[in-house]
C-alpha cells in the first residue's frame, strides 16, 4: 500500500495514533482527492443526522472520549509493559476492551469497500471487517507495546453548532526521532456514543488510502480472494503494494 500501516484497525482511536509513530507516507504520497474526502464526509454527515441522540457515558463529548481511551489503555500497560512484552497477544484484550468500542468498524468498513460494499453479502462484509481488523492487530498491534503518554498530545475541539452530531479531534504524535505527526480522528454521533469512522495522517486519510488499494485488488481477483488474504494473516499494506505494482 502506498501508505503502510496507516492505522492499526483500525481501526481503532488510539490504534492511527500508535503507529503513526513508526509509519510514514512513501515518496510521492500524495492526500486523497477533495472529492473524495467530500463524499466521505458528506456519508458521514448523513449518518450523524439519522442517528438518535446519544448517551455517551458520564456525557463525554468526542475529546474526552478519546481521553479517556488512550488514559485506560496506557494505564494497563504501564502496570506491566514486560508482561506484555513477553506476550504481545495479551495487547489485543486491551484494544478489544478500551479502543474497540469506541471506532465505528462497519461505517469504516462500509467506506473502504465503496461501490463493493453495496454489491457483498452480509457475510462477504462481515468477513471483511473481523479480518481486516485482526490482520492490522496482529500485524502491528505490538507497536503499542512501547507507546507512552508523553508521545501523545490532544487539544481541545471546539464543536460546530451546525454539526451537532459530528465532529474532528485532533492530536499530535511524536515520533522515535523527534518528529511530529498530526493525527485526526473524524467522529460521529451514535446510539452507543461518539465513535471514530476515520484516522487522518498528516493529511493523509486510512479510509481512503485502503479504499483506492482495496478496491483495485477487488476488481482483479474479487472479494472473497482479499478477505481470505487478510483472514490468512497478511498484511493489508502488503495487498496495497501489489495492487500499485499491477497498476504501475
Amino acid at each position: 500500500m502506498r501508505y503502510a500501516t496507516l492505522v492499526l484497525t483500525h481501526l481503532y482511536l488510539l490504534l492511527g495514533v500508535a503507529v503513526a509513530h513508526s509509519a510514514a507516507a512513501a515518496p510521492g504520497q500524495s492526500p486523497p482527492a477533495a472529492s473524495t474526502a467530500a463524499a466521505n464526509a458528506a456519508a458521514a454527515n448523513a449518518a450523524a443526522a439519522n442517528a438518535p441522540a446519544a448517551s455517551t457515558p458520564a456525557g463525554q463529548g468526542p475529546t474526552e472520549v478519546v481521553q479517556a481511551a488512550a488514559q485506560s489503555m496506557l494505564g494497563d500497560l504501564d502496570k506491566d509493559r514486560d508482561a506484555y512484552r513477553r506476550d504481545p497477544a495479551k495487547v489485543n484484550q486491551l484494544v478489544d476492551k478500551y479502543l474497540l468500542p469506541h471506532f465505528d468498524t462497519e461505517f469504516s468498513a462500509r467506506l473502504v469497500l465503496g461501490q463493493h460494499w453495496r454489491t457483498a453479502t452480509p457475510e462477504q462484509r462481515q468477513r471483511f471487517i473481523d479480518a481486516f481488523y485482526h490482520s492490522l492487530l496482529s500485524n502491528y498491534g505490538t507497536a503499542l507495546i512501547e507507546f507512552t503518554s508523553d508521545r501523545l498530545k490532544i487539544f481541545p475541539s471546539s464543536p460546530d453548532p451546525s454539526r451537532p452530531t459530528a465532529a474532528t479531534v485532533r492530536t499530535e504524535v511524536k515520533r522515535n526521532n523527534g518528529d511530529r505527526v498530526s493525527v485526526n480522528y473524524y467522529m460521529h454521533q451514535t446510539p452507543q456514543g461518539w465513535k471514530a469512522w476515520d484516522v487522518v495522517i498528516d493529511g493523509i486519510s486510512y479510509v481512503n488510502s485502503y479504499r483506492t488499494d482495496f478496491g483495485e485488488q477487488i476488481e482483479q481477483q474479487g472479494i472473497d480472494a482479499v478477505i481470505k488474504r487478510l483472514e490468512s494473516g497478511e498484511k493489508p499494506g502488503a495487498i496495497g503494494k501489489q495492487a500499485a505494482a499491477k497498476s504501475g
